[in-house]
């Protein structure tokens, strides 16, 4: 089939090389001239406009788009709904907003237009390791395209078959799954890294204690100066909390144990906030995913204003005086 892929960043430059490798051809756009060169001398199809790149398009067309979620992705799509025809497919894999893919999904409705969200993990590692995908859309756009999701998706590999999934079918032992209308397929990405945001939480905070298991302030026969890169790396064998996190977490502690190039400022995407609004509007508890965004909040901080209001009751009502920094 072919595919012609928005946006050549590290993830849509990867996903259109390995839809290349699996036989597919590949049209590609980009802002950038070097990064359409880069795919161009690799095999695919060059674009210098929008245009060019509709029109390098084979119909039914399918357009892929990889760029930020928000106003690019937006912008993104309006021009190709005006450039696009009735049978033609826009999907967006970035991470956007599963209800803004209900809107979008409307717009290209009215023009005859498929719209499909995809919700796209396995980040730099995905070229050669395959990309989880979670679709939703329209099932008839989904099934025709089934051969690009297959040429992307990890398959089954080495990992060990889930006992009783021979009985099911379908297609989620090959690391993609139709989820579902359109919006489904965000949706489920969304909740997906509001999941991943608690489980990095709990690895970071477990490693801290690690670190701080030498502390002055611990009784001498308490205190541990623990290798913390091996504990990573002993986890990753045969531990029930073993994980890909986990094996990145053990390479960074592997080069650097004292993770002295990061500031620990940590950013969020947006998903983990779409995940505690889902949350609220179904009145379902997320404490531990609630928690894991507020303290991503917290690390743009130097001292945040609630804690200085703690350490002024503090003084008030102890007269608890605020150690110096790093005391």
């Amino acid at each position: 089939m072919q595919l012609g892929m928005i946006g050549l960043g590290r993830m849509g430059a990867n996903m259109i090389r390995r839809v290349m490798r699996a036989g597919h051809r590949g049209v590609v756009y980009d802002r950038s001239a070097e990064s359409v060169a880069s795919l161009a001398a690799e095999g695919a199809a060059g674009s210098a406009s929008l245009e060019e790149f509709v029109g390098k398009l084979e119909k039914p067309r399918a357009a892929w788009i990889m760029v930020p979620a928000g106003a690019p992705t937006e912008a993104t799509v309006v021009e190709l709904l005006r450039r696009m025809e009735p049978g033609d497919t826009v999907i967006d894999g970035g991470n956007s907003y599963f209800k803004d893919d209900v809107r979008r999904a409307g717009l290209a409705r009215e023009k005859g237009i498929h719209y499909l969200d995809v919700g796209t993990s396995g980040g730099v590692w995905g070229l050669e390791r395959g990309y989880c995908l979670m679709i939703g859309g329209e099932k008839a756009a989904v099934e025709r395209l089934d051969p690009i999701f297959r040429a992307l998706a990890p398959g089954r590999g080495n990992v060990a078959r889930t006992p009783g999934r021979e009985k099911m079918g379908g297609t989620a032992e090959e690391g993609y799954l139709y989820c579902g209308p359109s919006g489904a397929g965000h949706f489920v990405k969304m909740v997906h890294n509001g999941i991943e945001y608690g489980l990095m939480q709990a690895y970071a905070e477990g490693f801290d204690i690690f670190r701080n298991a030498d502390s002055k302030e611990l009784p001498e026969g308490h205190r541990y100066s623990l290798p913390i890169a091996d504990i990573a790396e002993v986890w990753r064998r045969g531990s029930v909390v073993g994980s890909w996190l986990l094996d990145l977490t053990a390479m960074a502690l592997a080069e650097n144990p004292q993770l002295t190039e990061y500031t620990g400022r940590v950013q969020d995407s947006g998903e983990g906030r779409w995940t505690i609004f889902a949350a609220i509007e179904e009145a379902v508890p997320a404490a531990v995913l609630s928690a894991a965004l507020y303290t991503r909040f917290r690390s743009r901080q130097e001292q945040s204003y609630a804690e200085k209001i703690l350490s002024a009751m503090r003084q008030k009502f102890g007269g608890h005086v605020e150690l110096p920094t790093g005391g």
